[in-house]
């Protein structure tokens, strides 16, 4: 990785900590997770640590594309607005879903919307990245995905031909994940008005009997697993759109992962403290979650996280890094170390999780921050995603 994907990847709290004391934001190399900082860089931790318990603010006057990018801006408009406005218990755990309770039963509900351009990219397009996205979602919160809905938003002059493909593939990949689609509804706006083609899933599962899975549960001593190659979806989104001169044969990563995690569910199910389908804001986005709402640290290996050649390289031409980029069927699952070997045969058994690898490790100190072990021997702090170098990849 590149002293410009440090720079471009870093997030508020840790730039102002950098301004306003003259220390690179790289962790120090000699500094490893849970040994003693000398007291310079336990000063930046202590501002980042002050920066992160603020109450969040929006402080742009306008939205910008960064607010949907999955990242820190994403993180404050989330939490200053809506969470603010809507707040209850259902909600506050800000899950993949939310886990709510109709008599004896414990349901799964989650809502999703897509933008993604182009429409059509190779391995999917916007259709069955809907149905498998809001499956995934489900899925990951340790339940059995059941219905759907999906909102279309059309744009006066969209071809009908290209709107059965979508649906056909909708259909399609309902099927493959055992759902129904069961209501849903249509809007058509003006010509320039839109982009074509807009959609909303919205899901019901049931929760599998005995887990109460979160982010939140997550302990020092905890296994970090990444089911296989991170940034498949985003690279293969930004080759499409023509925007890089480089040729890869590479496809989307998009697909279901319910059976995926059933396998893993059945194999270790209450050794399983949370898990992540990694979409927007990548891999990175997700550990910073467990780190924040655990006040944990998570430990990761550069070298342990697989990547292939092929959006490695891309990456480095953009300058960011792949733990950023959204996956659309890749988990992170967060495991008791005791389970740590049974967890990843489990999906490796699956053709989805054969890449399946431990990546890290949950630690005490310092609680809220990733850490990435980099090829070098040095230590990094990866924080909130700041802008938006792929828009509308999902």
């Amino acid at each position: 990785m590149t002293h410009q994907d440090t720079t471009q990847q870093r997030a508020g709290g840790v730039e102002a900590a950098v301004a306003e004391h003259d220390v690179d934001a790289s962790y120090p190399a000699h500094a490893a997770p849970g040994t003693e900082h000398t007291g310079r860089e336990q000063l930046v931790l202590e501002r980042i640590e002050r920066a992160r318990r603020s109450r969040p603010r929006v402080r742009e006057k306008l939205v910008t594309l960064a607010h949907g990018a999955g990242g820190k801006a994403t993180q404050s408009l989330i939490e200053a607005i809506f969470l603010d406005a809507f707040r209850n218990p259902a909600l506050e755990p800000l899950e993949d879903a939310a886990t709510l309770t109709a008599g004896d039963t414990r349901l799964a509900f989650t809502t999703d919307s897509y933008v993604v351009s182009p429409l059509f990219f190779p391995g999917g397009n916007i259709g069955d990245l809907a149905v498998n996205g809001t499956v995934n979602d489900l899925a990951v919160s340790g339940a059995r995905p059941a219905h759907l809905s999906t909102g279309f938003i059309l744009e006066e002059g969209f071809p009908v031909e290209d709107l059965r493909r979508i649906v056909a593939s909708m259909a399609a990949a309902a099927a493959a994940a055992g759902v129904s689609i069961v209501t849903g509804d249509t809007k058509v706006v003006q010509r320039g008005k839109g982009d074509g083609c807009y959609i909303n899933t919205a899901g019901i599962g049931l929760v599998i009997t005995g887990l109460n899975l979160g982010v939140a549960t997550a302990r020092p001593g905890d296994v970090v697993i990444v089911s296989g190659p991170v940034g498949d979806h985003g690279i293969t989104i930004m080759l499409e759109r023509g925007e890089l001169d480089l040729e890869a044969d590479l496809v989307s990563d998009t697909a279901p992962v319910h059976e995926l995690v059933a396998g893993l569910l059945d194999a270790v199910g209450p050794d399983v403290r949370a898990m992540r389908d990694a979409t927007r804001g990548g891999c990175a986005t997700i550990l910073n979650e467990v780190a924040k709402a655990a006040g944990v640290a998570v430990a990761i290996e550069e070298d342990a996280v697989p990547v292939r050649a092929e959006v490695r390289g891309a990456c480095e031409l953009l300058g960011i890094d792949p733990l950023y980029v959204a996956c659309e069927g890749r988990i992170v699952v967060i495991v008791d170390p005791a389970a740590a070997d049974a967890a990843v045969a489990a999906l490796r058994a699956h053709p989805l999780g054969a890449g399946a690898t431990v990546v890290g490790r949950i630690v005490a100190d310092p609680p809220g921050l990733v850490l990435l072990k980099t090829g070098f021997g040095g230590t990094r702090i990866i924080d909130l995603l700041v802008g938006d170098p792929l828009p509308r990849i999902c």
